[in-house]
């Protein structure tokens, strides 16, 4: 696959770009095996182009991939892996290329990053901060879901706004065993803690409350015959 970033394209991201204001790190973990990592140039290409357009953002290479003692430290289990960081180390992650409707998901994520805060309701913020354990999102997602970058972006804030929170998007062609194992047969799909799932874009509210559903610390705001109903949740165990 050849990614190609034109150049009315790459002007417009420069003018999205310039809100960035404060360092970004993009900890890019590859391998030169295309056996291994069929997508790892293509990726290393497109944030490249981005760090080129404004320079705050900075790509971390780790060619080595699992190898490096980085990605023990990041929890990271296969690639391409993707971890940004920005005012601090957030668990805002990518596994697969961020391509087609993802590219702009990273594009505000690195935004958000800069600036360490989102645009989430009060109430919402309010309730992302009481949970105290550890969340670990997976969102599947393919590269022409349309629909994706909502929940993608809803999960990355989430992890901004609370650092118990993992968020990871998950290109579900690349990883399709990953994806077959979670039974993801339409995207975007959200696994929490291997605890709950559930498809498509749902609103905030029911996000969090799956969230603290996965936890064991339901919401009293919410009923959980809403979530069920308004997030078709499923339990997984």
């Amino acid at each position: 696959m050849v990614i190609k970033i034109d150049d009315r394209t790459k002007e417009e991201v420069r003018r999205v770009l310039s809100k960035v204001n404060s360092e970004v790190k993009l900890h890019f973990f590859s391998s030169e095996n295309e056996r291994e990592c069929p997508y790892c140039k293509d990726e290393e290409e497109i944030l490249e182009t981005i760090s080129s357009l404004n320079p705050l953002i900075k790509v971390i290479k780790y060619p080595e991939g699992l190898k490096h003692e980085k990605a023990k430290e990041f929890s990271v289990d296969k690639l391409p892996a993707l971890i940004i960081h920005g005012m601090r180390e957030y668990n805002v992650r990518y596994f697969g290329l961020p391509a087609g409707y993802e590219f702009g998901s990273l594009i505000e994520d690195i935004i958000d990053v800069s600036k360490g805060t989102v645009d989430l309701k009060p109430e919402i913020i309010k309730l992302l901060r009481t949970i105290k354990r550890k969340v670990h999102i997976q969102v599947f997602v393919t590269p022409s879901c349309p629909y994706c970058p909502l929940a993608v972006r809803a999960s990355h804030k989430f992890a901004i706004v609370n650092e118990n929170i993992v968020s990871d998007a998950i290109e579900a062609i690349e990883f399709n065993e990953l994806a077959e194992k979670y039974d993801v047969y339409a995207v975007p799909k959200v696994i929490i803690n291997d605890k709950v799932a559930f498809e498509g874009v749902i609103p905030e509210v029911y996000f969090v409350a799956a969230i603290k559903e996965a936890i064991g610390e339901p919401l009293p705001e919410v009923k959980l015959e809403e979530v069920l109903k308004g997030a078709n949740l499923t339990r997984l165990k």
